[in-house]
Formats: C-alpha cells, sequence, structure tokens
C-alpha cells in the first residue's frame, strides 16, 4: 500500500473557519517574503524560495497557488507554468528548462507543474523510455541537493482528491461557461489511466523525497483546508530556512 491511499480526505474547514485560517497564514506568508527580499527586517538578503505544485487534475493547484501569491507584491513572486516541452527544449537535456524560472538569493517562484513531468506524464505517455525516466530519479535527486545545499527552500507538493470528487469538478467546469476552457480531452482520456497515475506517483513521492526537499501530499477534497494547509506548509518552510541563514523572523 502506498501513501495516497492512507491520506485523509475527510479533512475540512467551515467557511468562517477557514476564511480565518487563510487570512492569518496569508499575513504570516507575506511578512516572511519581504523579511527574505530585504524589504523589511534586517535588511539581510535571504535564500531563494521554490514552491512546485505537482497533483491531480481539478486537484486546486490554481486555486492554492493564487492564495499564497494574493498577499504579495508581484514584483516579488514569480509564478511559472510548465506544459509539454516544445520542440527546441527537447534537443536538451530536460531539466535545461528550468533553470531560467529558479529563483535568485532573496527571491521567489512557484511552479505549477515542474521536472516531475519526466517522471509522470512522460512515463506513463511513453514520451520517455524506460532507461530515461528510470534514470532521472537519480538525476533529480542530485539536481535538487545542488539547490538545496546552495541553501534554497524547496518545497514539493501533491494535490490530492478521490477519483469520484475529481470526477464532480469535471462536470461542474464543463457546465461553468468561464471554466470550460480549464477542461480538456486530454484530461478526459487521463483520467481512464489514474492507476497508472498513481503508480507513477508513489515510486516519485519513493524515490525523491530527499532530507531537505520532501514531498508534502495536501488534501484537496475541501478546497478551504487545503489552501491553508499549503500556505502553513510554506510558512514552516521558509522560517526554517531563514534560521539557517541566520535571519530573525518577524514578530
Amino acid at each position: 500500500m502506498g501513501r495516497l491511499d492512507k491520506v485523509d480526505l475527510s479533512l475540512k474547514y467551515s467557511k468562517s473557519e477557514g476564511e480565518k485560517r487563510l487570512a492569518e497564514v496569508q499575513e504570516r506568508v507575506a511578512a516572511l517574503r519581504l523579511t527574505i527580499g530585504g524589504q523589511i527586517g534586517s535588511g539581510k538578503i535571504g535564500p531563494p524560495v521554490c514552491v512546485i505544485f505537482e497533483g491531480w487534475d481539478a486537484s486546486g493547484k490554481g486555486g492554492a497557488i493564487k492564495r499564497l501569491v494574493y498577499p504579495m507584491d508581484p514584483r516579488h513572486v514569480r509564478v511559472s507554468q510548465f506544459a509539454a516541452p516544445t520542440t527546441d527544449e527537447k534537443r536538451h537535456h530536460f531539466l535545461w528548462r528550468f533553470w531560467p524560472a529558479l529563483p535568485g538569493s532573496g527571491g521567489m517562484a512557484i511552479f505549477d507543474r515542474s521536472w516531475y513531468g519526466r517522471v509522470l506524464v512522460e512515463r506513463v505517455e511513453k514520451f520517455a523510455t524506460k532507461k530515461e525516466w528510470k534514470r532521472s530519479y537519480q538525476e533529480i535527486r542530485n539536481f535538487e541537493q545542488g539547490l538545496t545545499a546552495e541553501g534554497t527552500v524547496l518545497v514539493k507538493f501533491w494535490m490530492h482528491l478521490s477519483d469520484e470528487e475529481q470526477l464532480k469538478r469535471f462536470k461542474s467546469r464543463a457546465k461553468d461557461p468561464l471554466k470550460q476552457w480549464k477542461l480538456t480531452e486530454e484530461d478526459w482520456r487521463n483520467r481512464s489511466k489514474r492507476g497508472r497515475y498513481e503508480e507513477a506517483a508513489e515510486e516519485m513521492f519513493a524515490e525523491t523525497s530527499i532530507k531537505d526537499a520532501p514531498w508534502t501530499i495536501i488534501p484537496g477534497e475541501n478546497k478551504r483546508y487545503a489552501r491553508v494547509a499549503v500556505i502553513e506548509t510554506v510558512i514552516e518552510a521558509m522560517e526554517k530556512g531563514m534560521n539557517r541563514s541566520d535571519i530573525d523572523l518577524p514578530k
């Protein structure tokens, strides 16, 4: 049995409780972001912060990212989305295209999908050979260990929800004219391969949860709970990174 079947999807917040907790954590993450960027506090520049989002289609990645960056000045955080590599990008090592989007000292970046596509969609859809994606685990570990050794705060999320809840959200999107663009034929097709994606995700967790960049699985059945849990996890990681860099935490 893997990790995903152990996730408690019943965790939730009521509307009032969720709004209260969200406001609290948003205020805290904004203060930490400004401190790491040298905008408040001692002025010392802190470590780079990179937050990665993976997970099921319609699991709430976009909503969580929106709430995470909401209290921040747009100049202080960069959100990058990664889809299938272009023809030119395929001419390079698969990690090459992610380097330009990585944050520097004092910076913060959010990745909507990431280099983990190599061992997820590229594995399941056979865009990469078994030899290629098997080799990628070690390459990813080395890559992330290099980043964290240099001080990068690397946070990795898997947004999880049940098959039933995913179908419910798909149908809701299909009926909403302003959300239909989020739903593609590929999303529907991927639902039939959930078992294979789950197998790939479980192996990914086992192979790439390194000491300084473990995977955090977020129960996404209740959106209010998931959004707060994401920001709480980012706060904890940022505070640890600031402590390692001898930067005083804001009160």
